[in-house]
C-alpha cells in the first residue's frame, strides 16, 4: 500500500481531479460535437509530433 509520502504533485492533482469529476459528473457529457471540432480532433490525431502530455498542457496554458 502506497503512502502519503509517495505520492507527488502530480498524482495529487489527478486524484483531486478524478474526485471532482466523480462528484460533480462531467459538464460536457451528453453534449454533441461539432463537426468541425471532430475533424480537427482526427486530424490532430493522425500527427502524432503534435501531441504532448496532459502535465505540459497544464504548464502551456494555466
Amino acid at each position: 500500500m502506497s503512502k502519503i509520502n509517495d505520492i507527488t504533485i502530480e498524482d495529487l492533482n489527478q486524484i483531486i481531479e478524478e474526485k471532482v469529476v466523480e462528484l460533480l459528473g462531467d459538464p460536457d457529457s451528453g453534449l454533441a460535437l461539432k463537426e468541425e471540432f471532430k475533424a480537427e480532433l482526427e486530424r490532430r490525431l493522425k500527427n502524432p509530433s503534435k501531441k504532448i502530455s496532459h502535465a505540459e498542457a497544464l504548464k502551456r496554458f494555466v
